[in-house]
């Protein structure tokens, strides 16, 4: 039975995060009131996490093993809140928008309120997290990971923050992702992954004449 090529799986995680940042700048656009809020932006607001979910976890494979443990803790626990965040975005664009205000009010001072900050405050630890895993494995462009770090600030804290800055904080992670989605497009049939060196590593290490 054949099996897709790193590159190609490399390839769709690249459009995958394209797919993510392209849905976080119509959220950004629609929370600003630049485009109408319509039945299809409020269904589409959680597939941003949904692609970012795949995108993070190709690049977690490709280069974030390289740090380790930390690396691997990093990974798991952003996954965990980028899922956990499917549900808000769920909640929020497809519940909430149906609710009256004093509803949505009750809700939120409830248990509801309580796991949307645990997954808010998770997001934003697991953001930094794999970020810094990703800039310790040092073979992926620190500036992009920046920007999808520094981002993801405003857009944990969006119960805090001004309007003005949410959105800003949605567009910098779109650049961000969008920025590394097409730096992996264009790198995907270059990595040579973790186990790929392992393997060379080991193979070097064996005397010829042993074979």
């Amino acid at each position: 039975m054949s099996h897709p090529i790193p590159a190609t799986l490399y390839r769709i995680a690249a459009v995958a995060g394209g797919g993510s940042a392209v849905i976080l700048l119509i959220n950004a656009a629609k929370r600003a009131e630049v485009i109408p809020t319509s039945a299809f932006t409020q269904l589409v607001a959680p597939l941003a996490q949904v692609l970012a979910l795949a995108f993070v976890t190709a690049l977690y494979f490709a280069f974030g093993r390289r740090a380790g443990i930390f690396g691997l803790v990093a990974f798991l626990l952003n996954v965990f809140a980028l899922a956990a965040l499917v549900g808000v975005e769920f909640v929020i664009n497809l519940v909430f928008a149906d609710l009256p205000d004093h509803t949505i009010e009750a809700l939120r001072a409830g248990t509801l309120g309580a796991a949307l900050t645990v997954a808010s405050i998770s997001f934003l630890l697991g953001t930094v997290a794999y970020v810094a895993a990703m800039i310790h494995s040092r073979q992926v462009p620190t500036a992009p990971l920046v920007l999808y770090a520094v981002g993801a600030v405003p857009v944990s804290f969006r119960a805090l923050v001004p309007e003005a800055a949410l959105d800003l904080g949605l567009v910098t992670m779109a650049a961000g992702i969008g920025w590394l989605a097409v730096w992996l497009l264009h790198r995907s049939s270059r990595i040579n992954t973790w186990a790929d060196h392992s393997v060379t590593d080991v193979r070097l290490a064996v005397p010829s004449g042993s074979s």
